[in-house]
């Protein structure tokens, strides 16, 4: 059984107060857009919201479960935490909620490149992570959440037995990465159509996380 989470519970404030979940790509929210991805790659799919209130905002949403943080304001850590408890596979591919061209093939490749290992990570080079776009073991996810003192998904990514998947051998299925692109702000969604234009997902730079 394959399992997928999307994190849903941030504050927003880098959209202007707006809750990205809902801005509209190509006559669809990101969160539809999301959900019927990850309805091609995985037979459950988590949203983690940050509160009980917010879960009411995915009632629309159908066969999908809407859980809140269990340990609150400790940011994408929190949200991973309540993910993992909340999923039946082995395997989960964890997703955030501001990046709506995410490719099922990419996903497909990093639930095969996570098998034997405790996470599969796409990685741009040493330094530039996408943690928020990769598979996890959701034991091994669930282990170091139980214990972790540190709030960076950095520290957790080089705590567990991780393969890094260079981004290079996903341009094999998505040769513009468009699956990377996230959203910030409300000037990165006027430029989205015209990246996925031209085949690059530029709309922002790559990474979840740098050192």
């Amino acid at each position: 059984m394959r399992s997928a989470v999307v994190l849903v519970g941030g504050a927003a404030r880098r959209a202007g107060g707006r809750e990205k979940y809902f801005f509209t790509f190509r006559g669809k929210t990101f969160i539809d857009r999301l959900i019927d991805t990850l309805k091609e790659v995985a037979d459950e799919i988590v949203v983690v919201a940050r509160d009980p209130g917010q879960c009411e905002r995915f009632g629309h949403l159908d066969d999908i479960k809407c859980i809140p943080d269990i340990r609150r304001d400790l940011g994408p850590i929190g949200g991973l935490h309540a993910g993992a408890l909340a999923v039946h596979g082995e395997y989960v591919f964890v997703a955030a909620c501001d990046m709506p061209c995410i490719h099922p093939g990419v996903v497909r490749l990093l639930f095969d490149a996570a098998i034997g290992y405790d996470a599969a990570i796409p990685c741009w080079n040493a330094d530039m992570l996408e943690p928020l776009h990769a598979v996890y073991r959701t034991s091994a996810l669930l282990g170091y959440l139980e214990e972790h003192e540190s709030l960076s998904l950095r520290a957790m990514v080089r705590s567990l037995d991780t393969h890094y998947v260079r981004v290079e051998k996903l341009r094999e299925i998505d040769p513009g990465l468009l699956t990377f692109t996230n959203i910030n702000n409300l000037e990165d969604l006027e430029s989205i159509d015209s990246s996925a234009e031209r085949g690059r997902g530029d709309a922002s730079g790559p990474g979840q996380e740098s050192s």
